[in-house]
Parts: structure tokens; sequence; C-alpha cells
């Protein structure tokens, strides 16, 4: 058996394309532009990069896109002034504080500062309560980014069996809730569970998000299963090269499965796509806009329907 590659890039590339759709609409019938504020503390050569993507994508699909580049030295108090002036702009729909921040900054009080409505991260307490509630939330980016890529391969997930190893609050926790309101029985596993891979064996889906370069093997799959790699790690090879690699060892997982998604160039496109389709929601619900489905593009198909919902203020 050869898996099928999930290829995250192509399915990036179609949501992000159905995103600017929805901000043709926006802009045509309302004359709304949405707005993505990105802030990144310091220089992390890595968080550079993902920031400038960010900005470039957002641009791309015809959003209004600011970058705020504070230095590392940057005070808790400056950062969270910065914060409540995005906070009360009305032409920013979306909030991203880069992570991670400085030691001498407090995450939590920062990602707390942040407008819930304009929290397209989904990592704001608010958030992640209704969420776990069931009620309509902006989710975390890359869950929903996984949830995409099974519903590409996978047509029905209810009653499916998933192991989500690794258990964050920007990972593994808010995709236990997603997978678990489609229908999935889910087991939520970490580095530390006994017998790990004989839950594996026995899942229809793993999705590996531990940061364990390797740790799931071709022999703890169950023949067939679908399997996801959010892992990203920075390994040497034997020649000296740098190179990245996921928490799935993928050509004894290819072996094995039917569908895996590779890295890179699986999950990692979907994060940010979803970050756009995160601030598309937050316009639209903002405003309270009567956005009907004939307007609407960014919801994917067979995904659960919290994915896509414009209702956060009204509900609360």
């Amino acid at each position: 058996m050869n898996a099928v590659r999930i290829d995250g890039k192509v399915i990036a590339e179609a949501l992000r394309a159905r995103v600017a759709r929805d901000v043709a609409v926006l802009q045509a019938k309302w004359n709304v532009t949405p707005g993505l504020a990105v802030v990144l503390v310091g220089k992390d050569p890595a968080s550079s990069v993902y920031v400038k993507t960010k900005a470039r994508q957002a641009q791309a699909v015809g959003f209004k896109s600011k970058q705020y580049l504070l230095p590392s030295s940057v005070e808790q108090a400056e950062l969270l002034e910065l914060i409540e002036e995005l906070n009360a702009d009305d032409s920013i729909d979306g909030i991203l504080v880069q992570l991670p921040l400085p030691a001498h900054i407090d995450r939590w009080c920062v990602l707390e500062a942040i407008d819930p409505a304009k929290d397209v991260d989904g990592f704001h307490p608010y958030n992640v309560g209704r969420l776990a509630a069931g009620r309509p939330a902006l989710a975390p980016c890359t869950p929903l980014g996984v949830v995409h890529l099974i519903n590409t391969v996978v047509n029905d997930l209810s009653g499916l069996d998933v192991v989500v190893i690794g258990r964050s609050n920007i990972v593994g926790k808010p995709l236990a809730t997603l997978l678990a309101d489609a229908g999935c029985t889910v087991t939520g596993a970490q580095l530390q569970t006994r017998n790990l891979p004989e839950l594996c064996r026995r899942a229809d889906i793993v999705v590996a998000a531990a940061g364990c370069a390797g740790l799931v093997r071709g022999d703890w799959l169950k023949p067939g299963a679908t399997v996801i790699d959010v892992g990203i790690n920075r390994t040497v090879d034997s020649t000296g090269a740098a190179k990245i690699v996921g928490d799935v060892a993928f050509a004894e997982a290819s072996k094995r499965a039917s569908y895996i998604t590779p890295v890179p160039g699986g999950v990692g496109p979907m994060t940010v796509a979803y970050l756009l389709a995160n601030t598309v929601s937050a316009a639209i619900s903002r405003r309270d806009l009567a956005m009907g489905p004939e307007d609407l593009h960014i919801c994917p198909p067979r995904a659960p329907s919290r994915i896509l919902q414009v209702d956060l203020q009204n509900e609360g």
C-alpha cells in the first residue's frame, strides 16, 4: 500500500480563492474590506518569515493588512496599549499577536487583552470556552485546517475512531472538540500515554501534534488509516544539512496508511488559509451582516458547521 498524499498547498490555495470571493462580495454589497493586524515582538527568524507570509497572503485576497514590528525589549504595557488601539480601530477585524513572546511578557495577559470578536487565532478564553460548550466561536486555525484536510478524503466522520497525540491549547485540545462535534470518538493522547502504539493501531485517523520528530512509526498504524502530521521539527541529516520533518515517520507510514499529509506542505499552508477565513468571519459577525449561503464560499463541504459562524456577538 502506498498512501495518497494530501496536498495542503493545493487545498489551501482553493480555500484562499474562496476567501477572495467572499472579500469581493463584502466590498461590492457593503463596501467592507476586512482588516488584519499582525503584531510581531522581536526578530525571531521563523516568526518573521511566518508574519511576512501572513501579510502577503492577506493582501493577495484583498484584505487591508497591517504589520506592527516591535523590539524584543518592548514593555508589556506598551504592547497592551497597541492592542487596545487595534481593538478600537473599526477598520481592523482580526488581531494576531505572533507567539512566542519574550520571557518578560505575560502571554496570557496579552491574549486576553484582544477583543474576542477580533481574536482570529481563537486563543482568547472567551472563544475557547464557547468552543468547548458547543457555542459559536472563532476556533484556532490549525485545528480548522486539520478538519478540512480530513474532510477532503473522508466522506463521513461520524463514528470513526480518532487518536489526537498532543494536548496543546493551540492544536490538540480544540481539535479534539471539533472532531467530537463531527461525530468522531476521540482519544486524546500525549508522549506519556501508556500503550500509545496500541491506541494508534485501533484508530481510523491519527493526528500527530506532539512536537517529537518521527514519533509515529509505520507499525503503529491500522492498515488504511488516515494520518495527519502537524509536527514541525528542525533536524540535521547525515550530511549535516538542516531538514524539517514531522512527528510521523513518513516513509514507513506511507506504506501502511491510505492518506497522509507531508511535512512541509501539509497542515502548515492550511493554518494561514484559516487565519484569512477567520478574519472574514469576524468581519461579517462584527457588523451583523446578512450573508446568506449564496454569498459565502469559505465553509468547506462536510465540515463541522462551527467552522464558519457569523453570530459571535449576537449570541453572546
